[in-house]
C-alpha cells in the first residue's frame, strides 16, 4: 500500500491490507470492501484530492472499478492510504463527469454505458469536433500539423503495450492539442469531458487513426480528414 504522502491523511505504513470479498446488502447489491491491487505512486506536486481523482480515473479506465458496483468512500480511502474526505471530493467530480452516481448512505456506483449511451456520446463528439477541425484545416498552415505528430506517435506506442489507462491519457493529450489550435478553450474542456465517457475499444486502430488524420490534414485532403475523424470518434 502506497499512501499519497499528505501528512494528515497518511495511514500506518507497512501494514498490508487483505482483500475482503464483496458483500451483498439488503437489496442484493454488492459493495466492494477492499482491493487486492496496490495503489500507484503519484507525483507529490498534486493535491491529495487531485492524486485520488487521477487514480480513480485510471481505475475506471483499466476496469479495476467495475461498472454497476458500489464503492464506499472510507474503503476507497483505505485503499489509497488517505481519509475518506478527498475520496468523496474526487468522486463528486466524477459524478459531474458522468462516470459514477451517488448511492445515498452507501457510496458511489460506477456508471454502466449502454450501446445507445455510447452512440449518443459519439454523435455529440462528432458534432463538436468534426466542424471545428475542418474549419481549422481550412485556415491553418500545413506545417502546424507536424507539431502534433509526436503526440500521435506517443499514443501509438502506448497502444501497443495495451495499457488502457496510459492510452486514455495519451489519447486525450492528442485531441486536446488538436482542438487547442482552434483557440477555443471551452471546446477543449467540453470535448475532453465527452472523451472521458467514451473510451477507445481498439487501442491500436484508434491510435493509427490519429496518424492517418494528420496525414490527411497535412495534404489538404479535407474529405478524407472528415471521414477519418467521424469514424474515429464513433469508435
Amino acid at each position: 500500500m502506497v499512501p499519497f504522502g499528505h501528512q494528515e491523511d497518511r495511514m500506518e505504513q507497512g501494514r498490508p491490507h487483505a482483500a475482503v470479498p464483496a458483500q451483498a446488502d439488503a437489496r442484493g447489491e454488492h459493495v466492494h470492501e477492499a482491493y487486492e491491487r496496490p495503489a500507484r505512486r503519484v507525483p507529490q506536486r498534486y493535491s491529495v484530492r487531485g492524486q485520488v481523482l487521477d487514480a480513480l480515473r485510471k481505475a475506471l479506465v483499466s476496469g479495476e472499478l467495475t461498472p454497476g458496483e458500489v464503492y464506499s468512500g472510507p474503503v476507497l480511502g483505505e485503499r489509497f492510504g488517505v481519509s475518506a474526505t478527498p475520496v468523496r471530493e474526487a468522486m463528486q467530480q466524477l459524478v459531474l463527469e458522468g462516470a459514477v452516481e451517488v448511492v445515498p448512505n452507501r457510496g458511489f456506483r460506477v456508471a454502466s454505458r449502454t450501446a445507445r449511451d455510447l452512440a449518443e456520446l459519439a454523435e455529440v463528439r462528432a458534432l463538436l469536433e468534426v466542424p471545428a477541425v475542418l474549419r481549422l484545416a481550412g485556415a491553418a498552415p500545413a506545417g502546424c500539423w507536424a507539431g502534433l505528430r509526436p503526440l500521435a506517435e506517443r499514443a501509438a506506442a502506448v497502444a501497443v503495450c495495451g495499457d488502457r489507462a496510459a492510452y486514455a491519457e495519451a489519447d486525450r493529450a492528442f485531441h486536446a492539442a488538436l482542438l487547442a489550435l482552434t483557440g477555443n478553450r471551452q471546446l477543449v474542456l467540453v470535448a475532453e469531458g465527452l472523451q472521458r465517457r467514451t473510451p477507445a475499444t481498439d487501442l491500436t486502430r484508434d491510435a493509427a487513426e490519429h496518424l492517418v488524420l494528420l496525414d490527411a490534414l497535412a495534404s489538404g485532403d479535407l474529405a478524407r480528414a472528415e471521414d477519418v475523424l467521424r469514424r474515429h470518434v464513433h469508435g
